[in-house]
Parts: structure tokens; sequence; C-alpha cells
């Protein structure tokens, strides 16, 4: 998974909750998934600044 596709996966729950369209049901589904999607776009973008130092340090 790429990170605009994480980024777009969480748009799509977000949405989902504020208009509701989301049943109770898949609530707490949907916000595991979404806590995950979260932690997976965090480690990219550290991992990205790590990288981006790295190549300005040369």
């Amino acid at each position: 998974m790429t990170y605009e596709q994480a980024m777009k996966r969480l748009e799509q729950i977000v949405k989902q909750i504020e208009v509701g369209e989301m049943d109770i049901d898949s609530l707490t589904a949907n916000l595991k998934e979404a806590k995950n999607l979260v932690a997976f776009c965090k480690d990219k973008l550290t991992n990205v600044e790590t990288e981006v130092k790295k190549c300005l340090d040369l």
C-alpha cells in the first residue's frame, strides 16, 4: 500500500462517519483500520524524513 492509498482510505472512513453512512456494526472495525492506517502513514513520513535528511547531509 502506498501513502496516497492509505490517505485516500482514511478520507473515505472519515467521510462515512461524518455523513452518517457507517452503521454501528462496522464502526469498530473501521476505527481499527483507521488507527492502523494512521500508524502506517506516520511510519512512511518518518522514513521519508530520515532519507531526505541523509540525502541533504551529503
